[in-house]
């Protein structure tokens, strides 16, 4: 029986199978609106048989946008298209959650395929923020450091953003501390140069994301899912890595989360990634194993059966795909056929059923 078409629970949700749409951002919003490339992107993957889809990092202010045409939820104005495109895929059989997400010092950048560069604030962008005032490039405007004030908001962003989650109807929220962005950043000793209660010590580090989960509970009912995306390692000696991953995954378990999805990396130029598949498998079937939580695994997972692999051996209880559902939005339902498993169909595309 395969276990990629076997349904899970996971508190308030029931997910008719293990495939999850990763995060992956679009570049494609004005002022944090989403449009109707959103709807279709989105839309698309739950008639293509996706058992949960996460929007792309929705910044939860404008300064934590890591482009210009990032998504947003920093404002009620956002809440009216996020909530058709929820509908949209609650009415195609699919869950959807949004990523909650904060840039830090890689933010206030141009649309990627129209320049790789970070905009100055005279011609469009803004001034970042970090934990420490290093940047992520040499050549980038120095973040400005935090302080208590700055962390406060940063917190009640998050919160905001949490409770308009919540009106727009996602099933799901997924908090964003991974690739090198704002909580990345406070939790590696690599960007985190800071002599307060946020800074030095592991518990330090991890104070602003335990800050936020808390706050987050404070208005997302306890009954709904509550992921944490984390960089299992910075792949740079002297920083993040899968031992910090596991206890504070052990941490995160015992706040109440309900899952992480596990990546790597992003933080530090010099990282020294081993690219292959399934390489970051090992962190999400580490936190499992240790922390006892349900974990996520992510990263170059591009067929059904290297997939059904990771599940039947145990290291990870969710398939978070990207660039491959890019590619083809309908794998979930062509996968079923190479599993030997059966899966709804859109009544309007069963003629094209294997």
């Amino acid at each position: 029986m395969s276990l990629l078409y076997t349904p899970i629970n996971i508190k308030n949700l029931s997910l008719k199978n293990r495939i999850v749409v990763s995060p992956m951002c679009q570049y494609s919003s004005i002022d944090g609106f989403a449009n109707n490339w959103h709807l279709v992107h989105l839309g698309s993957r739950a008639v293509g048989g996706a058992g949960l889809i996460i929007t792309e990092a929705a910044a939860v202010s404008p300064e934590g946008r890591i482009s210009i045409a990032d998504l947003g939820i920093w404002k009620d104005e956002h809440m009216p298209k996020l909530k058709e495109i929820v509908d949209f895929v609650h009415q195609n059989s699919a869950l959807i959650g949004v990523q909650l997400a904060h840039a830090g010092r890689k933010a206030s950048f141009d649309i990627p395929w129209e320049s790789p560069s970070q905009l100055t604030e005279e011609n469009g962008g803004w001034q970042p923020v970090a934990p420490s005032a290093i940047p992520f490039n040499p050549k980038d405007k120095i973040p400005l450091a935090l302080n208590a004030a700055g962390i406060a908001k940063v917190i009640a962003d998050f919160t905001g953003a949490a409770k308009r989650a919540l009106s727009v109807g996602f099933d799901v929220i997924e908090i964003h501390a991974a690739h090198g962005y704002l909580i990345h950043q406070f939790l590696s000793p690599l960007s985190n140069q800071r002599d307060d209660e946020y800074g030095g010590s592991f518990e330090n580090r991890v104070r602003i994301l335990v800050e936020i989960i808390k706050a987050v509970k404070q208005v997302w009912p306890a009954d709904k899912a509550l992921f944490v995306r984390i960089s299992g390692t910075d792949w740079v000696q002297g920083g993040w890595d899968k031992e910090s991953s596991i206890q504070l995954a052990e941490l995160l378990k015992n706040l109440g989360v309900d899952l992480i999805d596990t990546s790597t990396g992003g933080l530090a130029r010099e990282q020294q990634i081993p690219v292959a598949p399934n390489y970051q498998v090992e962190f999400a079937a580490e936190i499992k194993k240790q922390a006892h939580i349900l974990t996520g695994a992510v990263g170059l997972i591009t067929d059904a059966q290297q997939a059904e692999d990771i599940l039947q051996r145990g290291e990870a209880d969710l398939i978070f795909m990207a660039r491959e559902l890019l590619r083809n939005p309908y794998f979930p339902l062509l996968a079923a056929a190479e599993l030997d498993a059966e899966t709804p169909w859109p009544s309007a595309y069963l003629r094209a059923k294997p």
